[in-house]
């Protein structure tokens, strides 16, 4: 009977990858009805926040999976072996599912289910992490993981490469000498250039981002990464030991994180593309101390609500997003992962 269920789930599997490959558009556009369907749902009904954001983690999951189906189909896999691949996606899985597995645990658990689910994960990210920098030298740790694929450059390098592996038809002109294509050989319309083809370099770009091998790192940039990994731990071990109320557990993660950031500034010149997003990504997100307790019960607060109340009933339109900014603030400020991951 087992076998039977296990053959039918391969089955379905196989049906879902063939189409996924062959309609990679229609996946994307599924892709974006979950997500939306998430917006729409939060803040409707009694447990609306966890629906939400579980229906958000579903959606990030299948455009993992369906960018992992595209990528074979496309003959276009990660540059790295297989197993430091599968660390990767473990490592997304977790990122993608933290803040909703913290909301579960709370509802059946408590508090102290709460935070041991945080642990946990907090662990479980550091462990992959540390593998990844040290036996793999993967180089600087991104977010996501694994970056997902731009369907619309993918569909036109695959009509290209289509269009190329047909004999090329063209004729010279008599009198100029030209060689040109007459319109019967000319690609199809979704795949034609009219003007400056920005979307061809912008697909060599992706290429070169996603061939890219990582900066390899020097013992400062190397101490410099595992502080930004075991900051986490730290500020976890420094809650317990002091109290969520303490100004040690901010004052000892935002140390950490600017120590870090500032041993990596002196190589930046050095990094890729992509390091380089992620550097620029560190630096904004370094402004979330300005809403983390206690920092942001004792100061931010009060500010941040009186700007958003009077951008909302001075600014026409601008109440769209502030009013329900306002409402959800409280939450977001109790999820530790949307805080602090």
């Amino acid at each position: 009977m087992s076998k039977i269920c296990v053959d039918k789930l391969v089955g379905l599997y196989e049906r879902y990858r063939e189409y996924v490959t062959r309609h990679p558009g229609a996946a994307a556009q599924a892709e974006s009805a979950v997500r939306t369907l998430s917006y729409l749902i939060a803040g409707r009904f009694s447990d609306s926040h966890e629906l939400s954001e579980l229906v958000y983690s579903a959606s990030n999951l299948l455009v993992l999976l369906n960018d992992g189906i595209l990528r074979k189909g496309l003959s276009r896999t990660l540059p790295v072996s297989v197993s430091q691949q599968r660390l990767l996606t473990w490592l997304s899985v977790l990122e993608y599912v933290e803040v909703f597995t913290e909301m579960g645990a709370t509802k059946l658990w408590g508090e102290t289910g709460r935070w041991m689910v945080i642990v946990l994960i907090q662990i479980a990210k550091a462990i992959l992490r540390i593998l990844l920098l040290f036996w793999y030298k993967s180089g600087i740790q991104t977010s996501p993981p694994i970056i997902p694929l731009d369907r619309d450059s993918q569909l036109y390098s695959n009509d290209q490469d289509g269009q190329e592996e047909e004999e090329d038809v063209t004729f010279i002109g008599q009198r100029s000498g030209r060689v040109m294509r007459p319109l019967g050989s000319a690609p199809s319309l979704h795949a034609r250039l009219w003007g400056v083809p920005k979307r061809e370099r912008k697909r060599k770009q992706q290429e070169e981002e996603l061939h890219a091998s990582p900066t390899p790192l020097g013992l400062q940039e190397t101490v410099a990464e595992s502080l930004y990994i075991s900051r986490p731990l730290v500020h976890l071990a420094c809650l317990g030991l002091c109290g969520r109320r303490s100004w040690k557990p901010w004052l000892v993660s935002g140390l950490l994180e600017i120590t870090s950031f500032s041993l990596l500034s002196d190589s930046t010149k050095l990094l890729n593309r992509r390091e380089r997003a992620e550097m620029r990504r560190r630096a904004f997100l370094l402004l979330y101390y300005l809403l983390r307790s206690p920092f942001y019960d004792r100061y931010s607060e009060t500010k941040i609500l009186f700007l958003l109340r009077f951008l909302a009933d001075y600014v026409p339109g601008v109440g769209l997003v502030a009013r329900p900014l306002m409402e959800y603030l409280p939450i977001w400020q109790k999820i530790y992962f949307y805080n602090w991951g």
